[in-house]
């Protein structure tokens, strides 16, 4: 059993309802597998939460409405589908499984929405409306970007630190697990994208500070050399210190220490 196979199965693994076979196959997997695992116990957690909700009692209203969808449904069974209807099933394969991602998708296909309606309809559209739809989507902007930053996946930890770069003005929440992925993310590529974007928030005292402090913690040349020409460009004289001591270590690579010295020469 491979990720794919497992994650289709999680719902009946979750219910109980999986044959003793199947069931076997996802216990096997879960213990090679640690981000499975990781996910399945996120999930459960969850699961047993719903399981906690009370039992809603359909009104008789609420159930002859659904022998009149269930109805209106056979019927449409006997029928070609609609050009629409295929479009749909067409999509739907397409359409991503992980629940982050389908977030993510959402976010982006609202962003469209606002700005094609905002365009169409800007004269008469009520200017609070528009406001609360850009508050909206920023919350649920730092909704995807927060959980893709604290995936196992780099991909997908690269792909939260895009969304940070769509936000007009991320929270100090979604700055600091930023400042915590430039300083303990194991990929390279992802903390030097962590880097870009928090230039981008320079103005702010938690960015500036954070970048600061992180200097001396990297070990990779790159993103050091990267953290030395951001806190230039940002005329952060805090970072002085940082950069002589990374200036006079013998151990570190020559071109990091040249860039240190050319830029605490340019902050002054």
């Amino acid at each position: 059993m491979n990720c794919s196979q497992l994650h289709e199965r999680i719902p009946d693994y979750l219910a109980g309802s999986l044959a003793p076979a199947a069931h076997a196959e996802m216990e096997t997997h879960l213990a090679a597998c640690a981000n499975c695992r990781e996910e399945v116990t996120s999930l459960a957690g969850t699961w047993a939460q719903l399981g906690t909700l009370p039992q809603e009692q359909p009104s008789p209203a609420l159930r002859a409405r659904f022998y009149a969808m269930l109805e209106a449904y056979e019927q449409g069974l006997q029928r070609e589908p609609s050009r629409r209807e295929r479009f749909n099933a067409w999509l739907a394969r397409w359409w991503p499984k992980q629940p982050a991602w389908q977030l993510a998708f959402a976010a982006a296909f609202m962003l469209v929405g606002i700005f094609i309606g905002g365009r169409i309809t800007a004269p008469s559209r009520n200017a609070g409306e528009i406001a609360q739809m850009r508050a909206d989507l920023q919350s649920m902007q730092q909704t995807v970007a927060l959980s893709l930053l604290q995936r196992s996946s780099p991909s997908d930890r690269l792909a939260g630190v895009s969304w940070v770069n769509q936000m007009q003005s991320p929270d100090h929440e979604v700055l600091e697990l930023l400042l915590q992925t430039l300083n303990r993310d194991p990929n390279v590529n992802v903390r030097l994208a962590a880097a870009e974007a928090l230039g981008a928030y320079g103005n702010e005292d938690l960015v500036r500070q954070g970048i600061v402090a992180a200097l001396p913690r990297q070990t990779s040349p790159l993103v050091q050399i990267r953290l030395i020409k951001l806190l230039v460009e940002l005329r952060e004289k805090s970072a002085d210190t940082a950069l002589q001591q990374l200036m006079q270590n013998e151990q570190l690579n020559q071109e990091v220490r040249k860039q240190a010295e050319i830029g605490l020469k340019e902050l002054y």
